[in-house]
């Protein structure tokens, strides 16, 4: 196959996977459009953005194509520039999800995430943009491949379990807007970061 101005060869092959020696047991990870990943042994991912970063040049390279005349030498060119653009995209993005979901798989015997509703989310034309960009399928997707490979137990908690808004510290629940980003729990008064409480909770969400 052809991407840009890259070949790629693939092949099949069978392979029998070595389940990894764990460092960690079970680990919560939320995740989020502002950080990638927060993990509740406090570990964080940072979200790269590999779009909006690209997003000027992307603009500018499909302005180039647009101006050139169909079946021209020099559109072929442009398209080709542009291609570029997208390639280096989705390249950077891939590989911060690989290195994630590698160090979720290889180190930890369950990981559990959310089972968000992506497409429900890609409704939300305020956010489309920066939830596409950070490739929350393809985040599931190499998760699911690699808990296999290593011998993890991938849980996928319900959607509907309320991780943001249940308190890690006494299990009061209460609503948590998404501009609030400090959870503080009116019953108990314990705060911290709203990612890892929730993170927290999707470790405990195993021995409910």
């Amino acid at each position: 196959s052809k991407k840009a101005d890259s070949w790629y060869i693939s092949f099949k092959y069978n392979f029998e996977s070595e389940p990894t020696e764990k460092v960690g047991e079970t680990i919560g990870v939320d995740i989020g459009i502002n950080t990638l990943a927060t993990c509740s042994d406090g570990s964080k991912f940072a979200n790269v953005k590999a779009y909006r970063q690209a997003k000027k040049q992307l603009v500018r390279q499909q302005r180039a194509v647009s101006k050139k005349v169909i079946g021209s030498k020099n559109r072929r060119k442009a398209v080709k520039k542009l291609a570029k653009v997208h390639k280096k995209v989705a390249d950077i993005r891939a590989d911060t999800l690989h290195k994630l979901t590698t160090w979720l798989a290889k180190n930890h015997s369950t990981i559990v995430i959310e089972d968000l509703n992506v497409s429900g989310m890609l409704k939300n034309h305020k956010l489309a943009s920066a939830i596409a960009d950070c490739g929350f399928y393809e985040f599931k997707r190499q998760l699911t491949y690699k808990c296999e490979w290593y011998g993890s137990e991938l849980v996928i908690a319900d959607r509907y379990y309320p991780s943001s808004q249940i308190c890690s510290n006494c299990g009061h629940q209460q609503k948590m807007p998404l501009n609030l980003r400090t959870y503080e729990c009116s019953q108990c008064g314990f705060e911290t970061d709203r990612d890892f409480n929730a993170a927290v909770n999707l470790k405990n969400y195993v021995n409910q």
